[in-house]
């Protein structure tokens, strides 16, 4: 069996202590960060981002060690500098137009080629690599997938708030995201050479200048053997993004394994991945996705059933029964949006909201 490799990326928000608003002082963090943590924590786009992440790892302890690892550093710096650190999507009342931008000439091309729509992008992801064995592979892997990319998404739900206010969604993230070109659901591609030629023409038309620019929920990496899930909410508690770490693991091992057994997993439209994507964007776990097969909504809880029992035979060669049985927990407690909506809606607080994420970014690290 293939060793389906892990590697995740966190982006956390740098907070005020006293205001609870983003303070833009992630520099620091990022320089006294690469003394101990060299290339595993970086600077992204705006200065209250900062994001880390693992090395490769060989299985989900080794993951959960590495992004325990990380978080109590980030933790610990951040504490020296009398800053705290958030793991949400996005900040509950944060202004985006107050916020200053990392110098940076990458970032300056991407500000200059897409205005408020760049500076207007403060938001904080998960990324989960899995290693595969050939990019052609991947790209059959990243077909199948696709279908499952609104279930996943629906766990990681963790930004209901938007400049102060209730936006209605569960992951307003992806709403702030979407206005970025390549972004999304990806196209069905039937060969790694049609997706190189798809990346080549973009390049050749200067619509981009490698294939990293291409931001969609789920890529075939342009430069690793890995197929990169981008789609998540950072969630807010440890446990949460190992367990949704291990769910996209288990999804991939279990597509290669139909492959080498001659089996299929029926590729689906864009188009109608979108309306689930939609759909729990607005609702996460309490709504319903729509069963393409059946041509019927099912209540999400039933999914999450059907996708446990898809990936069951899996699970436990790659060791992470225990990862991925959190689910339930995420399905009990509610998502990390469903969590700030309770507190906001107890206490009417803005800041009371910010001080439990903060709280929930650390609980698991002891």
């Amino acid at each position: 069996m293939a060793t389906f490799t892990l590697g995740i990326e966190e982006e956390f928000q740098t907070i005020d202590p006293v205001t609870r608003n983003l303070r833009s002082h992630m520099s620091k963090l990022v320089e006294d960060g690469k003394i101990t943590l060299k290339e595993r924590v970086k600077a992204e786009m705006h200065q209250a981002v900062v994001e880390v992440g693992t090395n490769i790892c060989h299985n989900i302890q080794e993951a959960r060690e590495e992004v325990t690892y990380l978080r109590k550093m980030i933790l610990d710096l951040a504490e020296k500098q009398n800053l705290q650190v958030a793991a949400a999507g996005t900040h509950p009342f944060a202004d985006w137009v107050e916020q200053l931008i990392t110098p940076d000439p990458r970032y300056d091309e991407i500000i200059d080629e897409m205005r408020d729509v760049a500076r207007g992008n403060l938001i904080f992801g998960l990324h989960v690599h899995v290693g595969i064995e050939t990019r052609n592979e991947g790209i059959q892997i990243m077909n199948a997938v696709r279908y499952f990319l609104p279930h996943i998404y629906a766990l990681s739900t963790n930004s209901p708030f938007w400049c102060g206010r209730n936006t209605g969604f569960k992951s307003y993230r992806s709403k702030v995201f979407d206005k970025f070109p390549r972004t999304g659901i990806p196209d069905f591609f039937s060969s790694a050479s049609e997706y190189d030629e798809y990346v080549n023409l973009l390049i050749k038309t200067k619509c981009i200048d490698n294939g990293k620019k291409i931001w969609w929920d789920i890529r075939v990496h342009p430069f690793f053997n890995t197929i990169e899930f981008r789609m998540c909410d950072v969630p807010m508690r440890t446990d949460e993004t190992i367990c949704l770490a291990a769910i996209m693991q288990a999804l991939v091992a279990k597509i290669h394994k139909l492959h080498r057994m001659n089996l299929s997993f029926r590729p689906y439209h864009r188009m109608l991945i979108n309306e689930n994507k939609w759909r729990a964007a607005r609702y996460g776990i309490h709504g319903k996705l729509i069963d393409f097969g059946k041509q019927e909504e099912v209540e999400y809880k039933i999914l999450v059933a059907e996708l446990l029992e898809f990936i069951d035979d899996v699970v436990d060669e790659l060791g992470s029964r225990k990862e991925i049985d959190y689910i339930h927990q995420i399905m009990e407690m509610g998502t990390g949006a469903d969590r700030q909506l309770a507190v906001f809606e107890e206490t009417g607080s803005m800041n009371a909201v910010v001080d439990y994420i903060v709280a929930e970014t650390r609980i698991g690290l002891d």
